[in-house]
């Protein structure tokens, strides 16, 4: 099947993206301090509804059912930020069903079995291990805010180096603060924690140092030619028109369809094996969009740069960064190296079997 009206989305040509008019609104005060005045296209992150961030998908695994939001961005400015390998990722802020803080892991989302944790008490009545000894600190250190965020958890102070998953980062300086996050997610809730809704993080959105928490929020955005400056723009590849060209003859998944295609993919990174028709249902010109798209991922990949974030290492390899998350009104995407650093992932249980119960 073809998706109707997905050509409409196409990228613009190679070269410099086409500029989006320039819509003019204010930020909402994080905490009760005041964001930067009226900006253009980078404040649209609150215009997107994410639904909470269980997960971001990689570009490619948004195209298999025809879902044109990531055309859609790049042919707008869109934001991006760093993605930090941390663990495990920490949800606090004001309760709003009782007006209370609490932290937690991603359950305090759960429909049925939710650990929300005002108190240590009840931090030691749904955890156990390490992420209870985490949360018991976070409990401790983390400002009261009002609002609701999600950050991933580095380390505790005292070191300039912490390795709290796969990627390995080292700080000019020993962090003197108790406890280190980086967070990335905001959620609006009324009654109900169930209910959230995500929105990305902007840089800075909240205060690198205070009460005993260092907050890592490197500034991102893509290469400029001059030190210490960023760009907002990316400069699309030549692979852009053969995606266009490619785009009207792809026959599409359907959700189910999707989830076997994604399901095949991991599978392939886990063992190692090349991806074949096979696994994509037999849709061969389906599985060229999918290596034409992670093409142009990586190509938007190495344009990305990063400012004021700790130097990252896998082993004694230094990289920039895991990945980016970018994001604009028409989606959320992760920008990362699959090969890389997907597999290692796959392969890294750490806190997985205690932040998922």
């Amino acid at each position: 099947m073809s998706v109707a009206g997905l050509g409409s989305w196409a990228l613009s040509p190679a070269g410099k993206l086409r500029n989006s008019i320039p819509v003019t609104c204010s930020l909402e005060p994080i905490d009760g301090v005041a964001q930067s005045s009226p900006q253009t296209a980078p404040i649209r992150v609150y215009n997107r509804v994410m639904n909470k961030n269980l997960h971001i998908e990689h570009p490619e695994d948004t195209i298999l059912t025809g879902d044109p939001g990531f055309f859609a961005a790049l042919n707008e400015t869109p934001n991006l930020s760093v993605k930090i390998d941390g663990a495990p990722a920490i949800v606090w802020g004001t309760n709003p069903a009782n007006g209370r803080f609490f932290v937690g892991t991603k359950s305090v989302f759960n429909k049925v079995k939710i650990k929300i944790n005002h108190s240590h008490a009840e931090i030691d009545q749904n955890h156990v291990g390490e992420v209870a000894t985490i949360l018991h600190a976070c409990l401790d250190w983390l400002p009261h805010t009002v609002n609701v965020y999600q950050g991933d958890f580095i380390g505790f102070g005292g070191s300039d180096e912490y390795t709290p998953n796969t990627i390995t980062y080292r700080f000019p300086e020993v962090v003197t603060e108790k406890i280190i996050i980086a967070p990335h997610t905001t959620y609006k809730c009324d009654k109900d924690l169930r209910d959230a809704v995500a929105y990305p993080l902007p840089s800075y959105a909240l205060a690198s140092r205070e009460f005993s928490c260092r907050f890592i929020q490197p500034e991102a955005g893509t290469f400029s030619g001059y030190v210490g400056q960023l760009d907002k723009e990316f400069e699309l590849p030549p692979v852009v028109d053969m995606i266009n060209e490619l785009i009207p003859t792809v026959e599409f998944a359907t959700d189910k369809e999707a989830k076997q295609i994604k399901q095949n993919v991991n599978r392939s990174l886990r063992e190692g094996y090349p991806l074949t028709n096979d696994d994509f249902l037999g849709k061969e010109s389906l599985m060229h969009l999918y290596g034409l798209v992670i093409y142009l991922k990586e190509e938007l990949l190495a344009q990305c740069r990063q400012l004021n974030g700790p130097e990252a290492y896998i082993g004694q390899d230094r990289i920039d960064a895991e990945g980016y998350v970018m994001w604009s009104q028409f989606g959320t995407f992760k920008l990362v190296n699959r090969q890389r650093f997907s597999v290692a992932n796959f392969n890294n249980t750490k806190f997985q079997r205690e932040c998922a119960a």
